[in-house]
């Protein structure tokens, strides 16, 4: 015999998670271990017919061989059948989302993930067996997932608790079921024991974290208390709230938790109890609620940290203006930092703040030239450094403002933006939610990659980083290595590209690195860089961390030292803003102010403001080369923001040497024609190759990597510029004065010119020998072959579409550039002939009758090479 059952005090998701075992578990009987809750019990009155759940009196124990086991593995709160658990012979299978605890019963099939409810478990399940299940099976299984997470709004839910409901609403579950039994009203006892709870309840601040204690004793038991602690959620608005009520000889704990800082699973552990970090309960037996209160608030003390505060978001240093400086001036200013606002200071004191908004609105009423004081906002909020970000927000949402400056004993310190309190509330939040409810590593090893840099970067490289941070301790600064190896070793990629960014002189300490390993530094004072040369021929390039500011849109750069907030505000794209420190401290530790690792982990390329593509056009192209080199996708925003900088021909604005540059990258990623599509897709193309037909070149852009693969197998030298290949195959249809516009457009150099000028002209030459009919001589093949250049071997390639063509390719090829005379110059002379131009028409006489099976071995080539200059007059020595 099979029974699935469950924990005494049976709530929805209990009920709905036995249901869902019984889909997968046909055979088995669903078992009550004890009593319900109200809402389960009402549920029950209606249902009890087509559910058909038994108690413990209506079951044989002796005769039970497996328990299915869901929503709890604990023995304690299943009453009598506990001693089922005992059976040596028993098979136990588990399905529970509460996080395991000591004495917890262990199964031969478990399954225990952290999401919001039991259910999901099951119902996923039921989805990966194609399992039917009724409109009504549907509507309960929604009951237990949407009681268990709160209707999908508890901190606990997953993506995998949204699934599954969705699920179920496709199978005909009814939401005006579901809400009425969720919405059930509370009980004489039940409301009686709230007015008690409301009345005890006292509030606490520690560690600048607010919560409640409310505590009650009842003669005899009441259910639903984790629905009156939610409900004391919802009245009092703080960040955790404990009831604590005696019935029955036992005393009920139940914990919520609104902030990450506070983990009730972790204080109710010291009870015994167990559940998830923002939802958990303990029951104590032969206690009594003062002692258990008392203790409770002691170990919330130990327990709760202290909560993210205005000096951990804040930029610093901060860009103010005085109130007597002009709207047009202070525009500029917010275009050169790239700030949506901006505080307002007199002498040293902060007397208000003005927006982006604000200068907009004075400028289109003809008012650049007043002074700020006059549209500034004078009505200050402020915040100190140690107030919670919870506190922030609250104050940024009561007076409608954008930006809150943080004083220190009247001194201006920092500020914190509206963006700085969403990315802590959907970026750190979020990803501290996933942590501790999705994940069984701790906290520390998932915000630090030391092993990741360990396992990615070589071991001198590793070495050189840890000597930079302790050269940088010496020095009293900080230094982390940004940008692309953050990324790329997060995408477990090669990272050859190493750049250091100083909090202090990134000049001295790439100096005293330099003398570490007795190698050589180049110095960039105008742009605060250095570039470390050491003696193994490896490099590290050093940056003092510092801000680019843009006089204009598209200007080149002007940089100013600044901190490393700022130096990575600069950069492109979130996913190459994200550093690593190289502090003995927090080594490998990621600093990732801007949420590129979340957008990395999502496929997204982000900008990090809306001026981005304005202030560097040529983002734009490089966002491309990211897009299919990561295998990514432009964000919404970026996409629209993307289109409208070329829409604005905003890349006319930018000298074509940083366009080129950009091309030329492009062309020398793996597969070019992605990016090149995307060029078209993007309106680009017309503005980079104006004249140049995409459509006329597409099928053969897109075999070209194919190519390249196949030459590279036929053991040939490769090119000496591999992104000529994608040039070249741009052009090859084009008439040779548009090509040469286009290679003088981005200053090509003459040996580049005469390359593409050379394809151009030859490759149709190749493709008709190579094609036919009566077969050319090799030599005559080899001879046109020769008068293209190596980077159009490809596209003649890519043409060559039967085997018999391909075969010939490769025997010319191999003739090209392996079959060579034996004899030389010195041989010619030993023969008895005298040095001069017939000797080069000699050997390639030899060339062309080797190429053509003519000669063979070395004895060969000199009979040759003797009749050929025995008939050119003057070529015989005098004897």
């Amino acid at each position: 015999m099979e029974i699935i059952t469950t924990h005494t005090n049976t709530d929805m998701d209990a009920l709905a998670s036995m249901v869902a075992a019984q889909k997968l578990y046909p055979g088995a009987v669903m078992v009550f271990p004890g009593p319900l809750l109200k809402n389960v019990e009402e549920f029950m009155a209606l249902h009890k017919d087509t559910l058909n759940v038994r108690t413990v009196r209506d079951i044989e124990p002796r005769l039970i061989e497996r328990v299915i086991l869901v929503d709890t593995k604990s023995p304690g709160r299943l009453d009598k059948l506990a001693q089922l658990l005992e059976k040596p012979d028993i098979d136990i299978h588990i399905y529970d989302h509460h996080p395991r605890g000591e004495g917890d019963a262990r199964g031969k099939l478990e399954v225990v993930e952290m999401v919001g409810a039991t259910t999901t478990l099951l119902v996923e399940k039921i989805i990966k067996k194609n399992l039917k299940i009724t409109p009504v099976e549907a509507t309960v299984l929604s009951l237990g997932i949407y009681e268990d997470t709160g209707s999908l709004v508890f901190s606990s839910t997953t993506p995998r608790d949204a699934a599954a409901v969705s699920y179920l609403l496709s199978q005909g579950a009814n939401l005006a079921v579901v809400a009425d039994f969720l919405e059930r009203p509370l009980s004489e006892g039940q409301r009686a024991l709230l007015k008690a709870l409301l009345v005890s309840a006292e509030r606490y601040e520690i560690n600048g974290i607010k919560f409640l204690i409310a505590k009650g004793t009842v003669d005899e038991f009441v259910g639903g208390l984790d629905l009156l602690t939610h409900k004391l959620v919802d009245f009092a608005h703080l960040d955790a709230v404990f009831t604590v009520v005696e019935m029955d000889d036992r005393v009920y704990l139940v914990a919520r938790s609104n902030i990450p800082e506070v983990s009730v699973k972790d204080i109710l552990d010291v009870f015994g109890g167990g559940g998830h970090p923002s939802a958990a309960s303990a029951i104590i037996k032969k206690a009594k609620v003062e002692d258990v209160a008392e203790l409770l608030l002691e170990t919330i003390r130990s327990k709760a940290r202290p909560p993210t505060t205005a000096a951990d978001i804040m930029s610093s240093p901060v860009k103010t203006i005085t109130q007597e400086m002009v709207i047009e001036e202070a525009g500029r200013i917010m275009l050169r930092y790239g700030h949506t606002g901006l505080p307002v200071v007199k002498g040293d004191q902060v007397v208000g703040v003005i927006s982006r908004r604000d200068v907009e609105k004075a400028t289109h009423h003809g008012l650049g030239h007043a002074p700020v004081k006059g549209f500034m906002t004078s009505n200050l909020v402020t915040a100190g450094p140690g107030t919670p970000v919870s506190v922030v927000r609250e104050l940024m949402i009561e007076h409608d403002i954008g930006r809150l400056p943080v004083l220190k004993e009247g001194k201006l310190v920092g500020i914190v933006s509206r963006t700085d309190v969403l990315r802590t509330l959907h970026g750190e939040v979020q990803a501290r939610h996933e942590k501790l409810h999705n994940s069984a590593k701790p906290d520390k090893s998932d915000k630090n990659i030391r092993e990741l840099m360990y396992r990615g970067l070589s071991a001198e490289y590793v070495l050189i980083l840890e000597r930079a941070g302790e050269v940088a301790a010496r020095l009293g600064y900080k230094v982390f290595a940004a940008g692309g190896i953050v990324r790329d070793l997060l995408l477990g990629m090669e990272c050859l590209d190493i750049d250091l960014v100083v909090e202090g002189d990134g000049m001295e300490l790439a100096r005293a690195l330099s003398l570490e390993y007795g190698g050589r530094v180049r110095v960039h004072p105008k742009f605060h860089t250095a570039t470390v040369y050491f003696a193994d021929g490896r490099q590290v390039d050093v940056a003092t961390a510092r801000v680019e500011f843009y006089q204009y849109p598209a200007a080149m750069p002007q940089v100013e030292t600044s901190s490393l907030h700022q130096d990575l505000y600069r950069r492109d794209f979130t996913i190459n803003a994200m550093a690593v420190s190289l502090n003995k401290d927090d080594f490998g530790d990621v600093v990732d102010f801007f949420g590129g690792r979340e957008d990395l982990e999502r496929g997204l390329l982000r900008v990090l403001h809306n001026l981005s593509f304005i202030e560097d056009p040529t983002r734009v192209l490089r966002g491309i080369r990211f897009e299919k080199r990561y295998n990514i996708s432009f964000e919404p925003q970026t996409l629209k923001l993307a289109r409208e900088a070329v829409q604005n021909n905003m890349l006319a604005r930018v000298s074509l040497e940083r366009v080129w540059e950009e091309i030329r990258h492009l062309l020398m990623e793996p597969r070019p024609s992605l990016g090149l599509a995307r060029l078209v897709e993007l309106q680009l193309w017309e503005y980079l190759f104006p004249g140049v037909l995409y459509a006329a070149n597409k099928v053969v852009l897109d075999e070209l990597h194919l190519s390249i693969k196949v030459l590279r197998s036929w053991d040939l030298e490769e090119p000496d510029e591999p992104w000529m290949v994608y040039l070249i195959a741009i052009l090859h249809q084009t008439d040779s004065e548009k090509a040469r516009e286009i290679c003088l457009r981005y200053h090509l150099n003459k040996r580049q010119l005469e390359k593409v000028s050379a394809a151009l002209k030859g490759w149709r030459g190749v493709m008709e020998g190579l094609n036919h009919p009566e077969g050319l001589n090799t030599s005559v093949l080899a001879r046109r072959v020769m008068n293209v250049p190596r980077e159009c071997y490809p596209l003649i390639l890519a043409y060559l579409v039967n085997y018999v063509t391909r075969r010939r390719f490769r025997q010319v090829l191999t003739a090209v550039f392996y079959d060579k005379p034996s004899i030389n110059g010195k041989d010619l002379r030993a023969l008895g002939f005298k040095p001069g131009p017939a000797f080069k028409m000699a050997l390639d006489a030899v060339w062309q009758a080797r190429i053509d099976g003519l000669v063979r071995t070395k004895q060969e080539e000199l009979i040759y090479a003797k009749e050929y200059l025995s008939g050119y007059e003057g070529a015989i020595n005098d004897v």
